[in-house]
């Protein structure tokens, strides 16, 4: 393969694991939930195959699906976008990064606020939406920091854009990162900018970044030591900790990013074009949002049936996910432990079911070997059974 196209919809997962129930998470199933709504309209994947996955009960099997497709088992101990992207990429994770559910030790706080020069507010697992609402006036009377995590390891914080410039809200998160490390090295340190007031309500702009841990070398490091491309669509560079990437580009949306997408499918490249589409998971998971989350899911089923014309004979396309964050479970807000779909489309694809696999990783094996690309992972490579 010339060109291979790994696209993560973000948090779509497809079911309970069996360790579920572990993470708090009982009977979830983030397709289930979007396939009660009237909004979802998916024909493209079902063509291509995601009705015959198994496990899945809530949609219509293809009589002859377009694609190879599978259901892929998450081996790292986590369910977040971290662990799950960095599995992908060929690591797994045995250890859990570190959470806060009773909020930052002190010593944290101090090292941030004297680094940073302000102090901070809330300290406490907090919905995101929620936190601006209860905190935005507050900050903007004493110009502190919104410090808030979640049941995954993330150090998060807000910050009023006309009150705190961008750029400080960056070095800050930046300064943070390097406290955040050893025996508190959360996953991720996120900034979350918002704008707004407390008489028309505050709400998060487009102008998130996140800081990642520096993964071990992933395939994206092994694509670039091999002088192809790796191009980082969305959130991907920020996952990465910039590691592994030729070239970038941010998303201000899912739409931006199929646009992203769009536009690296009429571009000449040999290697990898890795795209996270975090919509799904920040605007209608986290949110609960059933209707929301399947609207999206049609928009992103459009899309796919015209990128699949702009694809060429030496092109491969991946869909998968990185978690769950099931819209119907009210229990939390946060990601939902849950397998992955996995459906594998183009020219050269032979259709048919690639089983459970054990590992997320072994997209990482697949991947590496039909780029001719050498790489060591646990993962176990498919390339063999999806090339005709």
């Amino acid at each position: 393969m010339k060109r291979i196209f790994l696209i993560v919809l973000d948090s779509f997962g497809i079911g309970a694991m069996p360790d579920a129930e572990k993470f708090g998470d009982v009977g979830v199933n983030t397709l289930a939930a979007c396939a009660t709504s009237s909004k979802l309209h998916i024909p493209n994947m079902i063509a291509a195959g995601l009705g015959n996955i198994d496990g899945v009960s809530c949609l219509p099997k293809a009589e002859k699906p377009l694609g190879a497709y599978a259901r892929l088992t998450e081996k790292s101990m986590g369910k977040d976008t971290t662990i799950g992207h960095w599995e992908i990429a060929g690591i797994v994770s045995p250890e859990p990064m570190p959470t806060y559910p009773e909020g930052f030790p002190q010593e944290v706080l101090d090292a941030f606020e004297a680094a940073t020069g302000r102090g901070c507010l809330c300290n406490r697992p907090y919905s995101g939406t929620d936190v601006i609402r209860d905190y935005g006036q507050q900050q903007l009377d004493t110009g502190k920091w919104i410090v808030y995590t979640s049941v995954d390891s993330v150090f998060q914080v807000a910050a009023h854009e006309e009150l705190i410039p961008l750029e400080e809200l960056y070095e800050g998160c930046r300064k943070a990162r390097a406290i955040l490390q050893g025996k508190h090295g959360v996953g991720r340190v996120i900034a979350r900018p918002f704008v707004g007031d407390s008489r028309t309500g505050f709400r998060r702009t487009a102008n998130r970044h996140d800081y990642s841990l520096e993964p071990k070398r992933t395939m994206m490091d092994a694509i670039v030591e091999a002088g192809k491309a790796s191009i980082a669509v969305g959130k991907i560079y920020d996952i990465f900790a910039g590691r592994g990437t030729t070239e970038h580009v941010y998303n201000k949306s899912n739409a931006d990013g199929m646009d992203h997408a769009m536009h690296y499918a009429q571009t000449d490249f040999e290697g990898l074009c890795f795209v996270n589409l975090v919509d799904f998971d920040m605007n209608f998971g986290h949110r609960r949002d059933i209707d929301g989350y399947a609207q999206a899911l049609s928009e992103f089923d459009a899309w796919l049936g015209e990128f699949l014309k702009k694809m060429g004979q030496e092109d491969l396309l991946m869909i998968t996910a990185d978690h769950g964050c099931d819209p119907a479970y009210t229990a939390t807000t946060d990601h939902t432990r849950e397998y992955v779909p996995l459906l594998v489309l183009g020219s050269g694809v032979k259709p048919g079911n690639l089983g459970t696999r054990e590992c997320f990783a072994d997209i990482a094996a697949t991947v590496t070997q039909l780029l001719k690309v050498e790489y060591d992972t646990p993962g176990r490579s498919f390339a063999e059974e999806v090339l005709k």
